[in-house]
């Protein structure tokens, strides 16, 4: 690989900090990597939890991009509406060795028009919202398909990383990359996917989505109308 290779995290009000902070350590680690996070406007974003993120670029300043990265987060609702940030995602993949996503920044990825035929992963309570895109829903943690590399939900953005390290470096220094991060979980229960949570988390969980799901649902649905892929599926 090149002695500068550059990586963009594109983020945005409301995106998910693990979503990217997670990958971000990973991918900085790779040899020449110059991580750079910008977002539409360049100004520092404050997340409800009260974190902030200063120093951003803007993404039309941003000309050099070899693997791109783009988060999920609340904020996908808004972001699949902004037609510059969608437009600077477009102009930056053209150029990307790789182009990835993290939970739903797929349906980021899929807004701009960059998943048609495709498949791609997705956190599991929004992936069907895929198919308005024109992507093909995988259930993989990581998914793979040509130069695109798909995480589903939040903490798969790690393993999204170290897939991305071992294509670029090699496995070996993946692993060590791994081993230096000491990656090696070993969560306190068993329900980190729905099929394997208790009856009653999945349904708790669900309830508290489903406030959420309205606003998303009909922003994937404007998103896919402007693109002019309606509801078409794979």
């Amino acid at each position: 690989m090149s002695q500068d290779f550059p990586v963009v995290f594109a983020v945005y009000p409301g995106v998910t900090q693990l979503d990217f902070t997670g990958p971000y350590e990973v991918l900085s680690r790779l040899p020449g990597a110059r991580c750079v996070v910008a977002s539409t406007t360049g100004q520092a974003i404050v997340l409800p939890q009260g974190l902030r993120f200063d120093g951003l670029l803007r993404l039309a300043d941003v000309r050099d991009c070899a693997l791109l990265c783009v988060p999920g987060g609340h904020g996908c609702v808004q972001a699949m509406g902004d037609a510059e940030f969608l437009g600077e995602l477009r102009r930056l993949a053209a150029g990307a060795r790789y182009v990835s996503s993290v939970c739903t920044g797929s349906l980021l990825l899929g807004a701009a028009g960059l998943l048609r035929g495709r498949r791609a992963a997705c956190h599991w309570a929004w992936r069907d919202g895929l198919r308005a895109f024109g992507a093909i829903p995988d259930e993989a943690r990581v998914v793979r398909d040509g130069n695109l590399f798909s995480g589903g939900g939040v903490t798969a953005g790690i393993d999204l990383a170290l897939s991305l390290v071992a294509e670029v470096a090699g496995e070996d220094y993946a692993q060590q990359v791994q081993l230096v991060l000491e990656y090696a979980p070993q969560p306190p229960f068993d329900s980190g996917r729905p099929e394997r949570a208790p009856a009653q988390v999945l349904e708790a969980v669900r309830a508290g989505m489903q406030g959420q799901r309205a606003a998303r649902e009909a922003a994937i649905e404007q998103a896919a109308a402007r693109l002019g892929a309606g509801h078409q599926r794979p």
